[in-house]
């Protein structure tokens, strides 16, 4: 298994390589130089097997050999043994079609941890053997952020920097980055917005001398290992509700399009995915792009679903990627308009390539809490703000009567407590090991946009880490 850049420039790698490098040096996003694919049978044989072991089935063509396989299991195993529910991503029946898959079970209670918890544990695996230190550098829009301090925090061979927005992000969410005291986890408060954060780490990666000189990498979901890992739980969910002999579709909250790329990666693998239903906030690049073909960058709109607010989606490079029929050069030329202009349109037979597997919906901050009380008045469920944009994106959006629709909970509500309160009247609690959240104390540093600035606060604080070794 060889991995080759969106843009065409770089060096195809193995997975180890891709693991470690992040971004590719032109500037690409790395993806499978060809998927690997699972049969009918091999598919049935999942059923009702543990999740690590279809974890460990799924993601295996993906090493290419780099990690021996009863080691790679060992390591999947552990990943998964601290979840704190048996089927690690269960399922909730909430009427005769549609069900809830619940994906906040994990350390930080937000979907993030299925993969990040796993890519902690492969950086350790590798970086062991191979002797070598590495800095990751990470822009978050809430949840990214604490999932992937929680994965590297304490790691011996890891200095962790994560940018945030200051002052969008929840107050649960800020916490669970700013609270952990490991000396080798720093947070970073940037005065903008997400795409700011976006913009400044994919600025660290292109600036080739800042790259090599602090060995950067990255935990975002431009990390392959990122989107391969959050492949597992939409085999799981597939195979649990009878696929291949049962289609599925999917409803997925969407900022970033990593998460529902995942979901593209799983059906080019073989799994009968009959659509994939993207629900979008205000902030509606996604929905305006599967409605008119057109991709365009407005301003960005504080919301109650804040992991959401993002205009430029950073793993839409893939799908388009297959768009052009993965050409490189076609890509990187308009790629580049994009970064010129803000804008671009494809041809309408890529937009119908493009719908006729998604289909998209946009909801409003008022729909969001009408989501949420309707879910809990119909079903008695609780569900945070994102939730409720895939929740109304899948009820929305038709499908077949026979077609099992699978929407994804892709954080606790209890990560959102105002919102959900506001909504519903009711307060969600936070589990147990985050009870004293709110007594834990603080500390981050706030920072200007400013790449310079922030380049040099990640230099002092790992000359002063490595000055006190």
């Amino acid at each position: 298994m060889r991995y080759i850049s969106t843009r065409g420039r770089a060096p195809s790698l193995s997975f180890e390589e891709v693991l470690l490098a992040g971004l590719a040096r032109d500037g690409g996003l790395y993806v499978p130089e060809s998927w690997p694919q699972f049969s009918a049978d091999e598919f049935r044989a999942m059923r009702g097997l543990p999740y690590p072991e279809i974890a460990a089935r799924v993601m295996a063509p993906f090493l290419g050999g780099t990690i021996e396989p009863e080691t790679f299991r060992r390591i999947v195993e552990d990943t998964y043994a601290g979840f704190d529910h048996s089927a690690v991503a269960p399922l909730v029946q909430l009427d005769g079609q549609l069900w809830l898959m619940e994906l906040f079970h994990g350390p930080t209670i937000a979907f993030k941890d299925y993969a990040l918890q796993l890519l902690g544990r492969l950086f350790d695996h590798v970086l062991a053997r191979r002797g070598e230190r590495i800095t990751i550098v990470g822009a978050t829009s809430g949840d990214t952020g604490s999932a992937a301090i929680e994965a590297c925090r304490d790691r011996e061979a890891v200095d962790i920097f994560i940018l945030y927005p200051h002052g969008r992000v929840s107050e649960v969410q800020r916490r669970q980055m700013t609270t952990v005291p490991s000396s080798n986890v720093h947070t970073i408060a940037v005065e903008g917005s997400f795409d700011d954060c976006q913009d400044l780490v994919k600025a660290m990666f292109n600036d080739g001398a800042f790259r090599d000189e602090l060995a950067l990498s990255a935990v975002n979901s431009i990390n392959w290992a990122r989107i391969m890992a959050q492949i597992v739980y939409y085999v799981t969910a597939a195979v649990a509700l009878g696929a291949p002999d049962r289609r599925i579709a999917f409803g997925v909250p969407t900022g970033n399009f990593g998460n529902v790329y995942s979901a593209y990666g799983a059906r080019a693998m073989g799994l009968p995915i009959e659509k994939l239903i993207i629900g979008s906030n205000r902030n509606d690049i996604l929905d305006r792009f599967f409605k008119s073909g057109e991709m365009r960058v407005e301003t960005v709109v504080p919301t109650i679903s804040p992991s959401m607010d993002i205009q430029v989606s950073s793993n839409f490079e893939r799908l388009l990627f297959d768009l052009h029929d993965r050409d490189g050069e076609r890509l990187s030329a308009q790629m580049a308009d994009f970064r010129a202009t803000g804008a671009f349109r494809v041809t309408p037979d890529q937009l119908a390539k493009a719908r006729a597997l998604f289909d998209s919906h946009r909801l409003d901050d008022d729909g969001i809490r009408a989501t949420i009380a309707e879910t809990l008045a119909r079903t008695g469920q609780l569900v945070d703000p994102h939730t409720a944009v895939g929740l109304a994106a899948a009820r929305q959006c038709r499908v077949d009567a026979d077609v099992a629709v699978v929407s994804l909970a892709c954080a606790h509500p209890a990560k959102f407590p105002e919102a959900v309160e506001r909504a519903s009247g009711r307060v969600p609690a936070l589990p147990p090991r985050l009870a004293d959240l709110f007594d834990r104390p603080e500390r981050t540093t706030v920072l200007p946009n400013d790449l310079t600035t922030i380049q040099q606060h990640i230099r002092r604080k790992v000359a002063a880490k490595g000055e006190g070794a």
